[in-house]
């Protein structure tokens, strides 16, 4: 999931919201997408919307909030609102340790069990380095190494970053995690040095099925279910009875024996579900 920052100057008169448009913003956004907006919030808030509001001419963000709430523009106008507020920040072979624990121990574990097409979700996927990371690895490791297939589903409650995730094309230095080997096999370089740009190769691309799925949905129809799960750092905009409700339901999707990798800075302590923990913030399904 992922923030915009604000790239226009706000009109006039946009740059305070009430505490009866604010209530209704954070209520919206947290019965949608399940994001927490406390008060503190109220600024970034602000800073978000701004767009929104020269975007659909408005001239203050109060009078976009009575667009939306007294016009009942939600149905047209809350997918954006929506994509305005949740947060992008994401890179290649971030929290590097666990695609380590998924090269030299969960990889070794599928094929011993004799798993041979791989299923993998990078749920809350963001602009898709994430995913391009998990296939850069399973096409080096399983398909190239004549092991197995895979297939790759990447979804994210923002259609604008689904799209650009699709393009697959990413500031040249951004690749810069990637290890030198897999960044010859797997990113194209531009012909013009000057663009600074790269695009994943598009027989990776093509590995990978990008789609809008919400989390806070009662139920994920994914397919068949997964051998890998990767939702990181999507929990913490949650509280804590929405992270367990989101975990179990990412659960229902998991394999027996499958693997939910976690962000770094979370934690599942306390909700009595059926997994054991194998490394940081990896889990198996029992």
């Amino acid at each position: 999931m992922a923030l915009h920052a604000a790239v226009h100057s706000a009109p006039t008169g946009a740059d305070h919201l009430s505490r009866r448009n604010f209530d209704r913003l954070a209520r919206y956004i947290r019965d949608t997408s399940g994001i927490k907006m406390p008060d503190s919030k109220i600024t970034m808030l602000e800073g978000r919307l701004r767009r929104r509001v020269h975007a659909t001419g408005q001239p203050s963000i109060d009078a976009y909030c009575e667009r939306l709430f007294e016009a009942d523009n939600l149905a047209a106008e809350g997918l954006h609102l929506i994509n305005a507020v949740t947060t992008n920040k994401t890179d290649f072979f971030r929290e590097p340790a666990h695609f380590q624990y998924l090269g030299d121990t969960v990889l070794p574990d599928l094929a011993e069990r004799g798993v041979r097409t791989i299923r993998a979700w990078s749920a809350a996927c963001s602009t898709g380095p994430e995913a391009y990371t998990l296939a850069m690895i399973l096409d080096d490791r399983v398909r190239a190494a004549g092991a197995g297939d895979f297939t790759i589903l990447a979804t994210d409650l923002d259609t604008e970053v689904l799209h650009a995730a699709h393009r697959g094309v990413y500031p040249a230095d951004m690749v810069e995690p990637v290890p030198e080997r897999l960044r010859r096999k797997y990113v194209l370089s531009p012909r013009n040095p000057a663009r600074r740009e790269v695009r994943i190769v598009p027989e990776l691309r093509g590995t990978i099925g990008f789609a809008p799925l919400n989390l806070m949905d009662g139920h994920y129809p994914v397919g068949a279910p997964m051998d890998l799960i990767f939702c990181r750092n999507v929990l913490i905009y949650f509280d804590k009875p929405t992270q367990r409700q989101v975990v179990s339901r990412l659960l229902d999707c998991l394999a027996p024996e499958g693997h939910l990798f976690l962000g770094h800075s979370e934690t599942i302590t306390g909700f009595d579900l059926p997994l054991e923990q194998v490394a940081n913030t990896v889990f198996r399904r029992r």
